[in-house]
């Protein structure tokens, strides 16, 4: 059975006019008079009743309470007060124009019931505070799909929640009341003990974390886009979990994946994380058995960061003209392979991390010799750690990267302690597919960020050998 409520208000005008009365009337038909000043008095107190309700905005709860379990209620046309709480199995889909406006601190939608579904309605919870949210979903079976939603808490709350699906929904910060700090925010989707849940094709703005995921197993979080949060994607505890197809730019870190085991991260697209001495592309923290592989990671202050994970497989991946490549921090056993670096500033860092497997990656900087023509070189690749060391004691040098100067004290540095550095056993000669970036990197052309800082550097150098020789001169 299927309900269609729509939202009018009565426009109710009435104008009477007393012309040429006259008294013999009035003598006459005193009964007429009467009877006539009680219709006038009723009317009076009828468009009174109107006129109060005509500011007021319907509550949907009571659309809610009068609908039987298993009905299909379509909103069309309207704007609804809350909070509701949905406590039996519904359907309730809003058709264009459909708006629910919550000014209370309690959830704008709670959802207690198994099985209902909500889709279409767009939601601004007004108010503020620590517990403050737009939707909370309290059991198992829910959908919530193409819902818009403006927030001044979190977006949606699942709690204790199997089996759900969260498609095809925008969730962002309301900034009408200024700018507000990440702590001030709330999370965009913010899951716990919620297992097999699947999200999919969302678009979060500005949240705190985008996606926040803790302590589930089995989720599937397929292309979402996250922007301007924290945490792109924040994974903790969850095993068996598949981060795949999603894009996360300008968030501290795009997806940071902790605690967890068997986790596939797969063909993102995480760019720009930089605006944060802590951004990564990717941050694996705790991480055991799990596969990273063919995503994208350009322009990050760090590409890949591994800290205390092992038994990882990191392949195919796309890293790109990140500042560091790729950070180890006591990361051992695992696989990295097959991988494109370019254009990165630091190819790789290592601390505590020698018992990586590193092979036939592709390295821009690596002098490479094939004698057997199979594509990977017979000259291992170890990463020179001097441009690091020195940057990292004096800031400034990132001026003269990859100029002469550098690159001449840097082939000093090798002779001492190469042992000890980050190694590719047999790097590869070619790039393992051409990328196409916002930048159009390709393989057969020139790196466009890479010449520029090299003319740049090299143009630095020149004037300040001379601005020497021209202050000597003077002085003779």
């Amino acid at each position: 059975m299927e309900r269609i409520i729509k939202n009018t208000l009565l426009e109710r005008r009435i104008t009477i006019h007393f012309t040429n009365l006259k008294y013999t009337f009035i003598r006459k038909s005193p009964f007429i008079c009467i009877a006539f000043a009680a219709i006038l008095i009723n009317l009076s107190w009828d468009l009174t009743e109107v006129d109060a309700d005509e500011g007021s905005i319907p509550s949907l709860q009571e659309i809610v309470d009068r609908a039987k379990p298993g009905e299909s209620i379509v909103l069309s046309d309207a704007e609804f007060s809350g909070p509701i709480l949905i406590n039996k199995k519904l359907t309730i889909q809003a058709l264009e124009g459909v708006s629910l406006i919550n000014e209370s601190l309690e959830p704008a939608i709670t959802i207690q019931a198994e099985g209902v579904t909500v889709q279409g309605i767009r939601v601004l919870q007004k108010q503020s505070g620590e517990e403050s949210t737009a939707v909370s979903v309290q059991a198992n079976g829910v959908v919530l799909r193409n819902l818009k939603i403006t927030t001044r808490g979190y977006g949606i709350l699942l709690r204790d929640s199997v089996d759900g699906v969260l498609e095809d929904n925008l969730i962002s910060w309301d900034s009408s009341q200024g700018p507000s700090t990440l702590g001030e925010k709330g999370n965009g989707i913010d899951l716990f003990n919620s297992s097999d849940t699947r999200i999919e094709n969302n678009r979060i703005v500005n949240m705190r974390d985008g996606i926040y995921l803790d302590n589930s197993k089995d989720l599937n979080i397929f292309k979402n886009k996250i922007l301007g949060s924290r945490y792109g994607i924040h994974c903790m505890y969850n095993d068996g979990t598949k981060i795949i197809g999603n894009i996360g730019e300008y968030n501290v870190t795009g997806a940071m994946i902790m605690g967890v085991r068997d986790v596939v991260v797969s063909d993102n697209s995480f760019v720009k994380q930089r605006n944060n001495v802590n951004s990564q592309g990717i941050l694996l923290y705790d991480v055991q058995r799990s596969i990273v592989e063919k995503n994208d990671i350009e322009g990050n202050r760090v590409g890949i960061y591994l800290e205390r994970s092992s038994q990882n497989e990191l392949r195919n991946n796309s890293i790109y003209r990140n500042f560091v490549g790729i950070q180890f921090v006591n990361a051992e056993k695992n696989f990295i392979h097959d991988n494109d670096f370019v254009a990165n500033v630091i190819e790789a860092e290592a601390m505590d991390s020698e018992s990586n497997q590193i092979e036939q990656n592709f390295w821009d900087t690596a002098q490479v010799l094939d004698m057997n023509n199979d594509g990977n070189s017979d000259i291992q690749y170890s990463i020179n750690p001097f441009y690091r060391n020195l940057i990292s004691e004096t800031p400034a040098f990132q001026l003269f990267f990859q100029s002469p100067g550098i690159s001449f004290l840097s082939g000093m540095y090798e002779q001492d302690n190469q042992h000890s550095w980050t190694t590719d056993s047999s790097p590869r000669l070619k790039l393992n597919q051409p990328v196409l970036t916002s930048n159009s990197i390709v393989e057969d052309k020139p790196l466009p960020d890479k010449v520029f800082l090299m003319i740049v550097s090299s143009m630095l150098l020149l004037i300040s050998i001379l601005t020497i020789l021209y202050s000597r001169g003077q002085k003779t």
